[in-house]
């Protein structure tokens, strides 16, 4: 039910293969599978009818052409803060691999090696919850899960590691946004496929 606030819809990124086969994906620009275009595609009528006063996109060629495939690509301005998680010199090794390295490691406690802490994604996910809050209407965001997370987590005044309590599937639909006023930040509705 619309309640006439702002609201935040976060999508992900349609299937890569390393988002397929866990493979943590920062900087590295895999291209959409077939599966991951079909499923971008399906976007559109997910999101028909809806007016967005701003589009913004990663700068990840993966979450840009979901916005292309999805029909927004040509109102979506890439913001280099939604880039994902750098994971630094844990890029491309599923979690497996790394836990068989480094026993006990936690992405949302731990952060990466050589890439970003905990505090250092969340301090970017805090400039764009601050941008975003600027905003009136309806937003359209796509970027990658982790920095999704992180965002979702911050947007409600949670620490970025609480973003390890949140799943998103490749090319879902979230939407943050309020309960009875701007003072009230809320998850309206989670990893919609």
């Amino acid at each position: 039910m619309d309640n006439g606030l702002p609201e935040v819809y976060l999508v992900r990124h349609g299937e890569t293969e390393w988002s397929a086969s866990g493979r943590h994906t920062g900087r590295t620009d895999i291209p959409l599978t077939a599966a991951g275009e079909e499923a971008a595609r399906q976007l559109a009528a997910r999101l028909r009818g809806l007016s967005f006063s701003a589009v913004w996109s990663s700068p990840s060629e993966r979450a840009f052409h979901t916005s292309v495939l999805a029909g927004f690509g040509s109102a979506a301005l890439r913001k280099p803060e939604l880039a994902e998680w750098d994971y630094g010199a844990y890029e491309g090794l599923t979690t497996k691999q790394i836990l068989a390295q480094h026993p006990g490691w936690r992405l949302f406690r731990d952060g990466c090696p050589d890439g970003e802490s905990v505090s250092a994604i969340g301090a970017r996910a805090d400039l764009v919850v601050a941008a975003l809050r600027e905003l009136d209407g309806k937003v359209l965001v796509f970027s990658s899960s982790h920095f999704l997370r992180v965002l979702s987590a911050r947007w409600l005044g949670l620490l970025g590691a609480d973003g390890a309590h949140f799943v998103l599937d490749t090319a879902s639909i979230s939407i943050l946004g309020y309960e009875h006023d701007l003072t009230e930040p809320v998850i309206r509705r989670w990893n919609q496929r």
